[in-house]
């Protein structure tokens, strides 16, 4: 094959390739409706809002931060949400459910005071005391700042609401 042909051909594939990110770069910087380029608009859509949520014991409430995964929003979904919650072991409470969540268990080693997770797929936890684990949980979020929670949840079951306000 003519070394002069497979050259031509090269470069005629790049100026495709090029030819069709510079118009899907172009597109992509059009202006939204609010004016702004639609990457962005399409990320100004998403609130911090919507990815924090409360949880209130008894007259304090805490500020959480949710995960970024499918069974954070799952999770989210069902807001506004009273549970009952257990002690266990002076580090934790826990509840079940009303619906199953979708998983994605990893071990972290460390749980910290503010850690809220799901222990296999059904089970809330929220973690008040900082310790090691073997276990396996799915994030679900965080408490922003812990401090006071492990007065607040006191050493026996609580109720705790979770809402989205």
């Amino acid at each position: 094959m003519d070394k002069r042909r497979v050259a031509r051909g090269l470069w005629g594939g790049l100026s495709l390739l090029f030819g069709l990110l510079a118009v899907g770069g172009c597109e992509a910087a059009q202006p939204s409706p609010q004016g702004l380029p639609v990457a962005v608009a399409a990320a100004a859509a998403v609130t911090p809002e919507e990815s924090s949520m409360w949880m209130t014991v008894g007259e304090r409430r805490f500020a959480i931060t949710l995960a970024d995964n499918e069974a954070s929003r799952a999770f989210a979904a069902m807001l506004p949400l009273a549970l009952d919650m257990i002690d266990l072991h002076g580090n934790e409470k826990y509840a079940d459910l009303p619906e199953t969540l979708p998983t994605q268990a990893s071990r972290p080693g460390t749980i910290r005071s503010g850690d809220l997770m799901l222990f296999g797929s059904r089970t809330l936890v929220v973690f008040y005391r900082t310790f090691d684990t073997s276990y396996s949980y799915t994030r679900l979020g965080r408490v922003d700042d812990p401090e006071g929670l492990a007065q607040a949840l006191g050493r026996r079951g609580t109720r705790i609401e979770f809402s989205n306000n």
